[in-house]
């Protein structure tokens, strides 16, 4: 199998709504072009599925979804395991981490220039170059229709392990504020508290995403795997921060709610 997995196949009862799927693998990168390849492994992500329920989900011959399965190992983008209650049966998981996705559909036809002007030269603002700079690479990656969420939610993940004793309070309140206080300083944005059943933060002047353009779906994909990390270490559990306002979605704000992994609402204790 290639890096680009297509048989030109057409989709069945799964859905996948990118046309190519970039997965990380200890090999290196692998495109997944294929819809039927694409939606199996988006099941995957869910949870482990066995052979029948993946050829159920697909909707496919079996000896079409054990080709596909076949060619996903051989890529090392998934692997199985026997099941310990049948030896006869195969459990397969992902092997990869979801890197991104490329879709023509996404493209975006805003000029770069439109956010060069956020800039001044001379500007009192030190940072201001940095948000220039983040932002400029989203929007020429959004032209192509590369979107790199689940990349840029790992990155976060990493800055907030790395940012959490800087902030870290036992009061949740005082860890809020401590947290507002950092992004403040390094103009990040203002986080005010909004709710706490669920935990509610409200980002202004965001600066992941205030000057990207309107698309109808969260962009702040970083800032979410910031909050993850820094709230999955303040309750000690693993815990979502789920963004459901944002700039790019027409709002003025963007908005988090904090979750329990997994569960999509009720605040941590």
């Amino acid at each position: 199998m290639k890096n680009g997995m297509s048989d030109g196949e057409g989709t069945g009862p799964l859905k996948s709504n990118r046309e190519i799927d970039l997965y990380s693998t200890p090999a290196g990168a692998r495109a997944v072009e294929n819809p039927v390849r694409r939606a199996i492994l988006a099941a995957l992500r869910e949870r482990e599925h066995t052979f029948d329920e993946i050829v159920t989900l697909a909707g496919r011959a079996k000896s079409t979804v054990s080709v596909h399965l076949q060619d996903l190992t051989a890529a090392g983008v998934i692997r199985f395991r026997s099941d310990p209650g049948d030896a006869r049966r195969k459990i397969f998981f992902l092997a990869g981490d979801l890197v991104g996705s490329v879709s023509s559909d996404d493209r975006i036809a805003d000029a770069l220039a439109a956010y060069a002007g956020v800039y001044r030269a001379g500007s009192s603002d030190p940072f201001a170059f940095y948000k220039l700079t983040f932002r400029t690479i989203r929007v020429a990656l959004m032209q192509e229709g590369i979107l790199l969420d689940p990349l840029l939610t790992r990155a976060g993940e990493r800055i907030g392990e790395e940012l959490y004793p800087a902030v870290a309070d036992p009061e949740t309140e005082a860890f809020c504020t401590n947290i507002a206080r950092f992004w403040e300083d390094h103009r990040l944005g203002r986080v005010e508290v909004a709710g706490t059943e669920p935990l509610t933060l409200l980002v202004y002047d965001c600066f992941e995403c205030a000057d990207l353009p309107v698309t109808g779906r969260p962009a702040c994909a970083f800032d979410s795997g910031i909050l993850r990390a820094l709230f999955s270490r303040h309750y000690g559990r693993p815990t979502a921060a789920v963004e459901t306002r944002c700039y790019s979605m027409g709002f003025d704000h963007c908005r988090f709610e904090v979750v329990p992994e997994g569960n999509g609402r009720g605040t941590p204790r």
